[in-house]
């Protein structure tokens, strides 16, 4: 039996463009995207901090230092310009390999710059929604 873990993420990163008229799937920095060990055409869901929305697409890459977070097609009406979201994948993985598997955690400031989390629940008390990073002593730069 294998589990659906949770495999990796780009934490409150700030949605740049939506493009309702793209064929679908988010556009992200690849740089982000190497960050977080997240390959383009992966499967990744995308949780709307901002209003609640949650959807399944796949990730595109854009071009390496942009800070790009565009959502295109049919996603590009659950989200506005300016909105925090949460970009998760997923592994397939054995329990005994689930045992030792340690997600990674990439978390943005409010340009989009990359920040790794040393310790989520001291990070979460030191999160401003507006401005990212309130405290970069919980962060590794």
């Amino acid at each position: 039996m294998n589990l659906t873990m949770f495999k990796s993420k780009l934490h409150q990163m700030k949605v740049t463009e939506a493009n309702l008229h793209y064929e679908g799937s988010i556009t992200i920095d690849q740089e982000l995207l190497d960050e977080a060990g997240i390959l383009p055409y992966e499967k990744v869901q995308v949780v709307n901090i901002n209003n609640g929305e949650r959807l399944e697409t796949y990730t595109i890459s854009g071009d390496a230092g942009s800070r790009v977070c565009c959502l295109n097609g049919a996603a590009a009406r659950k989200t506005q310009v300016g909105d925090r979201v949460i970009i998760i994948s997923y592994a397939e993985m054995t329990p005994e390999e689930a045992q030792d598997f340690k997600p990674k955690v990439v978390i943005v400031d409010e340009n989009n710059d990359p920040k790794t989390i040393v310790d989520e629940s001291e990070y979460a008390t030191k999160y401003d929604l507006e401005k990212g990073v309130v405290d970069n002593s919980v962060v590794d730069e």
